[in-house]
């Protein structure tokens, strides 16, 4: 953290030129590359100090080009000799991180939509477009990578008119990687979104219409000029010394050093150690004001304290808290268990630690039996859980074992209980069960129409029930069908990619549940169940899961001093079965001539006494960690 102390925008008259904007797109579409840009351009960042992906500060980010966290940061922008205050948070475009860009949404008043000129309007393009009409943002449609030899400029420029509902000329042409039509995105940003201070209106033709459809952001529409100290958190950190940072919007009054302020939710009054903005890096300055996006040391340092949506508040004051917003609903669960037992309280601190940077995942102890004491984890999509564990593993350097991904399921038994299960290990057992609910996706893709006929009988391999399919220009079609998520899982985005070559793009949104088909497969080694490996499976599929589960197992499982069993259980009854050979040792190799019968007796006594081991419990098959991720990423 930078010692300096800043001076900031004055209340009242300062808001109005303020600017607060997020960067929406689908995947790789460049948003960060585009935030580059803006800091580059803007001084925020000297020249000699750029690197790419600046804003994107995670290891993991830099690795896959991805943005995992969204990241507030904050620009200083001179137009027509007036200087203006641009808050920009940088977000993720990967549908499992949804919730870090609802999250963003509340906090500004405006929003880029970003499209790649060379891929065109995509699935997540609609989804993010939606949810910033609901937040009741102003939209600035933007073109981007308009330098690529491969740009459709004008078909993606039409594209993204005709969705937003605006004439093709207020669709900006940029580039992220050259800076082409950046200085004019930035004089956009501070003309077409409204500040602060602004009451809210209609962001542009199509808003006026979808007034009654998409609701007004209920932070957004309470702009406060009382003096009373107000504002949202929208994420926060914890930090050793400091205890917890938390990032927030300030919607009314000022905050500074040594003020009395309060959490709304926990009730807990601390004394603002620091207060600052991001640019990017965490500067201090003398006070936080409404309109403005920064952060506040807390000092707290008890767990629970904070959370994300709560409101901070001048201690003993009588403002009405925020909206917040809504908890994330985890869909898919995995049980996460330290390789050591010994490991296990730092597992537990680095799953709280990680929580306070990741709201949305959520989790809580269990007992897994040979795999002894864990947790199950619930978290937003299969990318976000690869993500977490991945984080465990390189900032705690902790080997783990992660059991087979599943979703939320409710159970009614054939005595009328009904209970929900998230875990394939809990499923009840076979003859116990009366109906099965589970959850369903909508899912759209947009692909290319010479793949239809390819990806057709994959939507039917995976249970998709089509809705619509039409026409989405530029030889170009959509196609929406409801499925079960738990097919969503079963690698169904990357069979779209490889059947489409890599060209059609898939968004989906949980919807209710649906009465099921699906059974429990369990894996059996040496006769004894594998927690880890249990899954929920489509009774149509089972015998094909079970055989290819089996031999995946089979094909892993290191030899064993004795022959071990590896079996594949469902519907009551074994349906798979594979033998690993015991490892060969030759006991008799030091002999040599003599009467056969001498070999024979050794090569007994060496049966005899494998099976005194697996008698006496020392037999039991130890799995390497290493066969579990396999299976996993099966």
């Amino acid at each position: 953290m930078q010692s300096g102390i800043h001076t900031t925008q004055p209340a009242g008259d300062g808001q109005e030129r303020i600017r607060n904007f997020a960067i929406l797109a689908h995947i790789d579409h460049g948003k960060s590359t585009l935030a580059d840009r803006l800091l580059e351009i803007t001084g925020t960042i000297e020249k000699r100090k750029m690197r790419d992906q600046v804003l994107d500060s995670m290891e993991l980010e830099r690795e896959r080009g991805i943005t995992i966290k969204m990241t507030p940061v904050r620009m200083n922008y001179t137009l027509d000799a007036t200087r203006y205050t641009l808050n920009l948070i940088d977000t993720p475009g990967h549908i499992d991180f949804a919730y870090e860009v609802s999250r963003a949404m509340k906090a500004v008043e405006g929003a880029i939509v970003l499209v790649d000129a060379t891929q065109g309007v995509q699935a997540q393009t609609i989804s993010v477009l939606q949810m910033a009409r609901e937040a009741n943002l102003k939209i600035i449609p933007a073109v981007n990578k308009i330098d690529s030899p491969l740009a459709r400029v004008p078909e993606t420029r039409k594209q993204i008119a005709q969705l937003v509902g605006l004439p093709e000329s207020d669709v900006l042409l940029v580039s992220g990687k050259t800076g082409e039509g950046v200085p004019e995105l930035l004089a956009a940003i501070v003309e077409r979104i409204p500040s602060p201070a602004t009451p809210q209106k209609d962001a542009d033709s199509t808003q006026k219409s979808a007034e009654a459809k998409f609701p007004r952001n209920p932070a957004l529409s309470q702009r406060d000029s009382e003096q009373s100290f107000r504002g949202l958190i929208f994420d926060f950190k914890y930090s050793n010394h400091a205890g917890v940072i938390v990032f927030l919007r300030v919607f009314g009054g000022t905050a500074r050093k040594g003020d009395k302020l309060q959490f709304a939710a926990s009730q807990q009054i601390f004394t603002v150690l620091d207060v600052g903005i991001f640019s990017p890096e965490e500067t201090s300055v003398e006070s936080l004001s409404a309109g403005e996006i920064g952060y506040i040391t807390t000092g707290i340092k008890e767990p629970g304290v904070a959370s994300v949506g709560d409101t901070i508040l001048a201690a003993k004051g009588s403002v009405t808290p925020l909206p917040g917003y809504d908890r994330p609903k985890p869909v898919v669960w995995a049980s996460i268990y330290p390789e050591s037992q010994d490991d296990f309280n730092q597992l537990r601190q680095a799953i709280g630690r990680l929580r306070l940077s990741d709201s949305s995942f959520t989790y809580e102890e269990e007992s897994g039996g040979l795999l002894g004491r864990g947790f199950r984890c619930g978290f937003l999509g299969m990318l976000h859980l690869e993500i977490i564990t991945e984080r465990l593993r390189r900032e705690w350097n902790l080997s783990l074992v992660v059991t087979t991904p599943s979703i939320t399921y409710e159970v009614v038994t054939k005595r009328g209980k009904r209970e929900t299960v998230y875990s394939a290990a809990r499923f009840p057992e076979y003859g116990e069960i009366a109906e099965v609910y589970e959850p369903m996706v909508e899912a759209r893709i947009i692909t290319p129409s010479d793949y239809m006929s390819a990806l057709m009988p994959m939507f039917y391999s995976h249970e998709g029930e089509v809705q619509v399919t039409e026409n989405f220009g530029d030889n170009r079609n959509l196609v929406v069908l409801i499925m079960p998520l738990r097919e969503l899982m079963r690698g169904f985005f990357d069979e779209i990619k490889s059947l489409s070559s890599g060209f059609a793009s898939l968004s989906y949104k949980i919807m209710d549940k649906r009465r099921a088909d699906v059974v429990k497969l369990e894996l059996l080694v040496a006769e004894e169940v594998v927690p880890a490996f249990s899954r929920i499976v489509s009774r149509k599929r089972v015998e094909l899961d079970a055989e290819a589960a089996v031999e995946k197992l089979h094909s892993i499982l290191p030899r064993q001093l004795f022959t071990t069993k590896i079996q594949g259980q469902a519907l009551g009854r074994i349906i798979s079965s594979r033998t690993v050979r015991a490892m060969a040792k030759d006991v008799t190799g030091y002999l040599y001539g003599g009467d056969r019968t001498r070999k024979m007796k050794l090569w007994q006594q060496q049966k005899e006494g494998k099976k005194r081991l697996k008698e006496q419990g020392t037999g039991r098959v130890r799995i390497p960690h290493d066969v579990f991720v396999k299976m996993v990423q099966s």
